[in-house]
């Protein structure tokens, strides 16, 4: 337990006020007194605002819970449910056409698409990894994956699979930057004749750079390396301009439950801001040194010299308006909002890369774009938007500065998805869908109407296509195109790149201008996909096509008249039992909010919190409607803890669970995320896991004190 000092009528807990007098602010032009003065009146006025937004979450919910208990087992009219969702302000009215506002956007928010990233904060090498991911070796990402059939026979270098590699990256010069005649696989080097010769951008010794659908593409060029010296042309290397963005998350791919964990978090995010954040880390024996890559140079067409950018663009991820954090208490006492702290600090942060202070540029435009996950509807909405203006305000930066990602994983907020953005019109520079979230949300919020279908079954429902439709769309509609990103969900099997290739290319035909990928590898190899379809032409096609109503997103995906065998039932709830376990108890026991986790078949898959959230709710849905029993859920819990224990045997660190369940805090965690789901607020995972990952630090100090 922090030590807490006294700042402005807050108690400020010793880590952080440490860290913001001695490390955040120095640098900014902001001394301590006026900093926490500020802070204490932003807490001030929107902490109770805060609460209010909370508590019409509830009464909303309680509202359609009762609406849905007093017509059990009679079917939906979406008429009647329509007109009560608006009797309720669950369905406000959309705003007249509009445009967004949004102004001092980088291009790779704004007028290039390609690959983002989602990286947990807390840890530093993860970071800089996906930091530099900017770049990647096209030869490396094919070599080393599933990308192309088979895989290298040897430990060191296989000559045929070098082939399979640069046969299959020649063909994709030719279809990106196609030479005038003949094809690049007999390309015999000097200066190739372009069909465009627009394509050729840069120069540099051993290299040469074109450039196709605002992407660039760079020849390593070196006669003598293993690969060029082979190579008629002597190129060694295709790199690709990948990862154009990433999102740097406090949120849901991290476990941050008290002070120690928030100022891990916020010393990382300076490190980035300042550009020295480095890690050690030990590979094949070798101790290295990673840190933030530089610029890269070239020479124009002109003759004169140009850089581009080293390094992906960086968002911050705040958490959303719901959990409260024991960091700051406020003046009656109780614990601050933590999505007010984090969008004060990550803010206060920033100034070291908007005042130029840092060692690298990140935004070039002069801006910070910060994630806002899990709101609901236009209120909550118009609240951040008020919350930064306040926070620019008491930093001095100019309007708008702090941009704003709204995550379109709340069913309210899909709903009234016009609203919200236009709530936020001119600081918005990001919109998204996420499947797992937003299923979770939509089980919860009609957790009372009947049983749902299976969890597989849920991409195939009506709502999920009228959500990805109408997120797109009306985000054209509303000006994103050239202006601002629409993403789309994560790539969750990191192992899994060929069908990776053969899927993913769906997202930027959508008109997705950006999407989620699990590794600096995968980014790589999505970036071929920014090179197959012209995101920008595919938005012009799509902006002309109708924004797709309500009835289908608001169609309840319940399983009407179906009888699941016995066998059907004890699967469904493996797979989910399975899939909470194996994420939790790296939660619970060891503080890891993101790793790869072994499926039910063995599949490693990215994890973060909001696998929890559907699988939990699913769960409980069913428990709920008598679907399985008590007995049910807790033998399948059983069942997958012995399996997840087996799955981390390797792992020292590892607490086995099914030998004595009732002694594992993190399976009585897991347990309580299914039946305690259908009271948690909105279907949330994260009061419970807080919960129980505050009772685990506390038991491991308390042996770490007594040893």
């Amino acid at each position: 337990m922090s030590a807490y000092v006294q700042r402005a009528g807050l108690r400020i807990a010793e880590p952080l006020s440490h860290f913001i007098e001695t490390q955040a602010l120095p640098g900014t032009g902001i001394e301590p007194a006026p900093f926490w003065d500020g802070v204490a009146g932003i807490f001030a006025r929107f902490a109770p605002e805060n609460q209010v937004l909370l508590a019409k979450r509830d009464a909303i919910q309680a509202a359609i819970d009762e609406w849905h208990r007093v017509r059990a087992g009679q079917p939906v009219d979406a008429d009647d449910y329509q007109a009560f969702l608006r009797s309720i302000g669950y369905l406000v009215d959309a705003p007249a056409p509009f445009t967004i506002g949004t102004e001092r956007v980088d291009q790779e928010v704004a007028s290039i698409a390609g690959p983002q990233l989602v990286v947990p904060v807390l840890n530093a090498r993860f970071l800089l990894n996906a930091a530099n991911a900017r770049w990647g070796s096209l030869y490396d990402a094919l070599y080393g994956t599933d990308a192309l059939p088979g895989k290298a026979a040897t430990r060191g270098y296989d000559a045929a699979r070098g082939a399979q590699v640069i046969a299959f990256a020649k063909a994709f010069l030719d279809q990106a930057v196609p030479l005038a005649s003949g094809s690049w696989a007999d390309f015999a080097g000097g200066d190739p004749i372009l069909a465009d010769a627009g394509q050729l951008v840069g120069r540099k010794p051993g290299g040469l750079l074109f450039k196709h659908n605002g992407l660039h593409i760079a020849l390593v060029v070196d006669h003598e390396h293993p690969i060029g010296r082979t190579d008629p042309a002597g190129i060694a290397d295709i790199v690709l301009e990948s990862a154009l963005t990433t999102i740097v998350d406090l949120e849901d791919s991290v476990a941050a439950v008290d002070a120690d964990d928030k100022v891990a978090a916020y010393a990382n995010w300076l490190g980035l801001m300042r550009g020295d954040l480095s890690a050690s880390f030990e590979k094949n024996g070798r101790e290295q040194l990673r840190s933030l890559a530089e610029d890269r140079v070239w020479t124009g067409q002109d003759g004169a010299s140009f850089a581009l950018p080293g390094r992906s663009l960086l968002f911050v991820r705040n958490v959303g308006h719901l959990m409260t954090t024991p960091a700051v208490l406020l003046a009656d006492g109780g614990e601050a909002p933590e999505g007010i702290l984090d969008g004060i600090v990550t803010s206060l942060i920033a100034l070291h890369d908007l005042a130029g202070k840092g060692r690298f540029r990140n935004s070039r435009c002069g801006s910070l774009y910060i994630v806002k996950p899990k709101m609901h509807g236009p209120e909550e909405a118009a609240f951040t938007d008020r919350l930064f203006d306040a926070i620019e305000d008491m930093l001095g930066l100019h309007r708008h500065t702090l941009k704003i990602g709204v995550m379109d994983e709340e069913r309210r907020t899909s709903a009234n998805l016009a609203a919200c953005i236009h709530a936020v019109r001119d600081r918005i520079a990001f919109i998204n869908t996420g499947f797992l979230d937003r299923t979770g949300d939509e089980i919860h919020t009609s957790i009372r109407a009947g049983a749902m279908i299976r969890k597989g079954d849920m991409k195939g429902a009506a709502w999920i296509k009228a959500y990805e439709d109408r997120n797109v769309r009306i985000g054209l509609a509303c000006g994103f195109s050239g202006r601002a990103q629409i993403g789309k969900g994560m790539w969750a099997a990191p192992d899994r790149m060929a069908d990776m290739l053969a899927q993913k290319r769906a997202h930027p035909l959508a008109g997705a201008n950006t999407a989620w990928v699990p590794s600096p590898t995968a980014a790589t190899l999505h970036a071929l996909h920014y090179h197959q379809v012209d995101v920008f032409e595919r938005q012009t096609e799509i902006a002309v096509e109708d924004v797709p109503g309500l009835d289908d997103l608001l169609a309840i995906p319940l399983a009407a008249g179906r009888n699941w065998s016995a066998a059907e039932i004890a699967e469904e709830l493996d797979n989910n039992a399975q899939g909470i376990l194996g994420y939790v108890v790296r939660w619970i026991d060891q503080g890891i909010g993101c790793s790869k986790v072994p499926d039910i078949h063995d599949v490693g898959l990215m994890e973060d919190r909001a696998t929890l959230r559907i699988s939990s709710q699913h769960m409980a849905n069913w428990l709920l409607h008598g679907v399985c029993t008590a007995d049910d859920v807790n033998a399948a819990l059983l069942r997958m803890a012995a399996k997840v224990d087996g799955q981390n045997a390797g792992d020292p660190l590892y607490r086995p669970m099914a030998a004595d369940p009732d002694a594992s805090i993190a399976f009585r965690a897991a347990k309580a995320l299914v039946f305690e789901g259908a009271t948690q607020p909105n279907g949330y995972t994260e009061p419970l896991l807080h919960h129980f990952r505050q009772l685990r630090k506390a038991a491991d100090a308390e042996q770490a004190e007594a040893a």
